[in-house]
């Protein structure tokens, strides 16, 4: 059968930025095993499958798949969809939208501003806050498996760690813009610098910025996802609120900081993280960002 299907760029504004994404409509009758061959044969870092929720009250269930397994959790597939359910609901004109998605991780609150016929912004609030998780490999495996130099890790007190707000990754800080520039994924050093252990990853970041209104610059190498490098990570960044809470700790009230991401691929991202913190704790984490609508397209399958 044909089963109708969209792309978008995802944490941009335009196309042919950000982080590309791959959403299925007519999803009935597919099995597991049919949905991960759809999410190689777009082989990009995530492909969703819209499905009709099971509670009523909420717009749809989603099921999210990278070309090497199924997440229970993920960013940009939250937002990309949200806002494409948006437009598809909503029309050509401006509005704000407000739903549920579900996910495997629980239930995604989303509110999406439809900007024009086919782009929108969309935040979701986080389903679970991040906790941490551990133990750190060794700053000199760290560096190893990124191909830097011990020296390289680390700056002010932030030091690697792993959180996980769905999805575990190993935030490591780097000293410099350069140093994350350089830095690549050593496979053979890979399993031993990097965790949580099921599937390894590492998102670097640092406070040397390429735009003035970023608080961070950051890279995500996930190769055991089947994902090399990811030009936005939002799964990631909403763990990130973890170690931003250990190591900044902001003052009680809101803050929104933007992180920048996939300027070395040539996809530049930006996400925007929210954080709720009173009694310095955070009692809540929103997770923001832009796309627009590239492609679409039916699958004959």
């Amino acid at each position: 059968m044909r089963r109708r299907f969209f792309t978008l760029d995802v944490f941009a504004e335009r196309p042919l930025a950000g982080n590309p994404l791959a959403v299925v409509l007519d999803c009935q009758g597919l099995t597991d095993a049919a949905m991960q061959g759809i999410a190689r044969e777009f082989n990009l870092s995530e492909t969703v499958f819209v499905l009709p929720p099971e509670d009523a009250r909420n717009r749809a269930r989603l099921r999210i798949f990278t070309p090497g397994r199924e997440l229970p959790f993920a960013g940009h597939p939250t937002v990309g969809t949200a806002v494409l359910l948006a437009c598809l609901d909503h029309g050509a004109g401006h509005g704000v939208l407000g739903f549920g998605l579900e996910e495997k991780v629980g239930l995604v609150p989303c509110v999406v501003e439809v900007k024009r016929d086919g782009c929108g912004e969309a935040t979701f609030t986080l389903p679970r806050l991040p906790e941490e998780l551990g133990p750190v490999p060794q700053a000199r495996l760290i560096a190893q498996a990124l191909s830097l130099n011990e020296q390289d890790i680390g700056f002010g007190e932030h030091r690697p760690t792993i959180y996980s707000a769905g999805n575990g990754f190993t935030f490591v800080p780097v000293k410099s813009a350069a140093a994350v520039a350089r830095s690549r994924p050593d496979l053979g050093a890979w399993d031993a610098g990097v965790g949580p252990a099921d599937h390894p990853n590492a998102f670097l970041y640092t406070r040397e910025t390429t735009d003035a209104g970023s608080a961070y610059h950051a890279r995500m190498y996930a190769p055991d996802m089947g994902v090399l490098e990811d030009p936005a990570t939002g799964s990631a960044v909403a763990a990130f609120a973890g170690a931003v809470m250990r190591f900044d700790r902001p003052r009680d009230g809101e803050h929104m900081l933007v992180v920048e991401q996939g300027y070395e691929m040539g996809r530049p991202s930006k996400i925007t993280l929210g954080l709720s913190v009173e009694g310095g704790r955070l009692t809540k984490a929103t997770i923001g960002g832009c796309a627009v609508v590239v492609s679409e397209g039916a699958l004959r399958v």
